[in-house]
């Protein structure tokens, strides 16, 4: 994916996009998630997936480690790791909405806040799995090249005398 500068510079904007366009999603959906932890909970337990235990943990540590993907990738720092633990999270996600329209819940994702029990005709797990099969392929597009232009990665990369 290299070759002339230009080329190269092309690349490193389409990462850059891609860097950001991940990270607004991760801000999109941490924020209202961490301010309503009470309906974070109600979203998380919807998917019956989960020892009752594990909900409040899940719905605790999920907005934040959210927020922090965000961050990573705004300042494009550890590109790769937050690109793959994105993908890890979306595969997840993905796989959650699939297992609840499989079993016929009628459930909000609660992707972005907000979530629990809808009235039946009222689940959009088509529209919401089609979304994350975008914003995985944001992430396995940095997964394979992390290098962007603006990062904390390319800058530290440059100082060190390495490519960029």
């Amino acid at each position: 994916m290299t070759g002339t500068p230009g080329r190269a510079r092309l690349w490193d904007t389409v990462g850059l996009l891609a860097r950001f366009g991940l990270a607004a999603v991760w801000l999109s959906a941490g924020i209202p998630k961490a301010l309503d932890a009470r309906e974070t909970t109600v979203a998380v337990r919807a998917y019956q997936v989960l020892p009752e235990g594990l909900v409040p943990v899940v719905a605790g540590v999920l907005p934040f480690l959210e927020i922090a993907l965000a961050l990573l990738l705004i300042a494009g720092l550890a590109t790769r790791l937050a690109a793959v633990l994105s993908a890890v999270l979306l595969v997840i996600f993905i796989a959650g909405v699939a297992q609840a329209a499989i079993r016929g819940l009628t459930i909000d994702c609660g992707c972005f806040g907000g979530g629990g029990d809808v009235a039946p005709g009222q689940t959009a797990y088509t529209w919401e799995i089609v979304r994350d099969l975008g914003f995985l392929a944001l992430a396995g597009f940095l997964v394979a090249r992390p290098r962007t232009a603006f990062s904390v990665d390319g800058w530290t990369a440059r100082r060190a005398g390495g490519p960029a």
